[in-house]
């Protein structure tokens, strides 16, 4: 499943909200831990949740993009959230260790996931067949340097798109002069 939303658009990764980035991974990392463990766990995510919260304010040093101050700030809200669920849950139940099949509310969550999944992969399945239709098109995989891959998910992002339209759209915008010098003007992606 990892290798499959590894392989999704950026616009398949909007799709997971915190809350379900959150209790995809709770569900995995809590896996056979005792109520010792998850106590710590929950421990962990409260310091990350204030953490985030105060940088989200302005208070400390982080990420050089906003976009990534609010995501990770959010995701920390609810990862604690879930590890708190999942701790009520173990003591209400009296569960020595956590087991994500045991889990109805969590199982009920996963299934969902695998839905939006698949038909995450499915839609872009059938985009990749319409887009191969096109005689003149042509197809890249373009590797970026860290710094400009988080401009180019940021700027996606803020643009509602995946980053391989962003692209798209600046290269339908090159301008190549008569020296041979290439350029792109300013623009706003769009939808």
């Amino acid at each position: 499943m990892r290798a499959q939303m590894s392989a999704l658009s950026e616009k398949g990764r909007r799709m997971w909200s915190a809350q379900d980035v959150a209790r995809d991974h709770v569900r995995r990392q809590a896996n056979g831990l005792d109520a010792a463990a998850v106590a710590e766990k929950v421990a962990e995510a409260a310091v990350r949740e204030r953490e985030t919260a105060e940088r989200l304010r302005g208070n400390g040093s982080f990420y050089k993009f906003e976009m990534d101050r609010e995501r990770l700030a959010v995701t920390w809200l609810a990862k604690h959230a879930e590890w708190q669920r999942v701790r009520d849950l173990m003591s209400v139940l009296g569960w020595s260790v956590y087991e994500p099949e045991q889990d109805v509310q969590g199982s009920v969550w996963a299934r969902e996931r695998e839905e939006r999944l698949a038909d995450a992969l499915a839609a872009q399945a059938a985009s990749g067949e319409q887009g191969r239709e096109g005689a003149d098109e042509l197809r890249v995989e373009v590797w970026l340097s860290a710094a400009s891959s988080r401009l180019l998910r940021t700027v996606a992002y803020r643009a509602g798109l995946p980053p391989s339209q962003v692209l798209a759209q600046l290269a339908e915008r090159i301008v190549v002069g008569d020296d041979g010098t290439v350029s792109v003007p300013p623009f706003t992606p769009s939808q």
